[in-house]
């Protein structure tokens, strides 16, 4: 049998380490790189039929007087361009330097590159809206761990301290969203990952994924609690983490094949969603082993090893 929980400090080492990476990359600017679902503004997909290059398009919108905007290749001469928020193109009055462009500069902007082209969507959202996106995502997250918190001291009411599960699944929880958040950063600095309205849609997946794998865990500390009350606690909580532990690594490593498959041969529209997931998946397995059951013994036997 592996001693996993006498090994709980070098678990614990690990995880502030990747805590700690994560929110400094998102401390830093350009922090975390917002869709406009977070931030409001517009996005334009374009194919061209001779495929100009990204330089050529960044050049063509500065000269239109486009500001913070971003062009991503996506093959075969389509871009995915995200900039400030589009006037009507029939405006008439003085518009403010915030929406200074239109889709007809935009459409003028292109012919200027290459005449054979074609606007495949745009998007736009407002301020408003997406003020409305982050307060909702917090709330969203926020009633979440209120319930699972809920159902765990139900659950668990036959042991003593049951809160301990609790709390014990909500800061794993936490340690998934904000390990997430921090690798994200990082993907958005070196290829221009967003974090959008699907991003919270697979957070909120990850949380029911990481805390069906805690409960798991937590279950069999019970039952083994329950069948030998006269075991240190300690070693009841390694022994539940043995007994499951090949449960977890299977079903996380069957669940990561299927996702990184449809990440391979999907296609773009689901790829932020799926990235979530399959590290969702990776670092909630961890979690339910070597944050939350490892958390159980530091509250009960503090920072010993034995």
């Amino acid at each position: 049998m592996i001693d996993i929980v006498g090994k709980r400090l070098w678990f614990l080492g690990i995880s502030l380490t990747l805590l700690l990476v994560g929110l400094i990359v998102i401390a830093i600017p350009p922090h975390l790189n917002l869709g406009i679902d977070f931030t409001s503004g517009s996005t334009v997909t374009v194919e061209f039929d001779d495929d100009p290059g990204s330089q050529k398009i960044e050049n063509s919108l500065s000269k239109i007087g486009a500001n913070n905007f971003s062009v991503q290749s996506m093959g075969e001469g389509a871009y995915f361009i995200r900039l400030q928020e589009l006037k009507d193109s029939g405006s008439s009055s003085k518009p403010k330097e915030a929406f200074s462009i239109s889709r007809d500069d935009l459409e003028k902007s292109f012919s200027n590159i290459n005449e054979n082209f074609e606007i495949l969507s745009v998007e736009t959202v407002g301020k408003k809206i997406a003020d409305g996106t982050i307060q909702n995502s917090i709330i969203a997250v926020a009633v979440a761990s209120i319930f699972v918190m809920a159902y765990i001291m139900y659950a668990f009411r036959s042991v003593g301290n049951s809160f301990r599960y609790a709390i014990g699944a909500i800061i794993a929880l936490l340690h998934d969203v904000f390990i997430i958040l921090g690798l994200f950063a990082i993907l958005g600095l070196l290829f221009g990952i967003q974090v959008n309205a699907i991003f919270i849609v697979g957070i909120l997946t990850v949380i029911g994924y990481s805390v069906n794998d805690t409960i798991v865990v937590f279950d069999r500390i019970r039952e083994n609690q329950l069948r030998l009350p006269n075991r240190a606690f300690s070693e009841t909580v390694n022994l539940a983490i043995n007994e499951s532990i090949s449960r977890s690594l299977n079903t996380s490593a069957t669940t990561s094949l299927v996702i990184l498959a449809m990440l391979l041969f999907g296609g773009d529209s689901l790829r932020d969603f799926l990235i979530v997931l399959l590290l969702g998946v990776i670092i909630g397995t961890y979690s339910s082993i070597f944050v939350a059951a490892q958390f159980l013994v530091f509250w009960e036997e503090g920072f010993r090893k034995k």
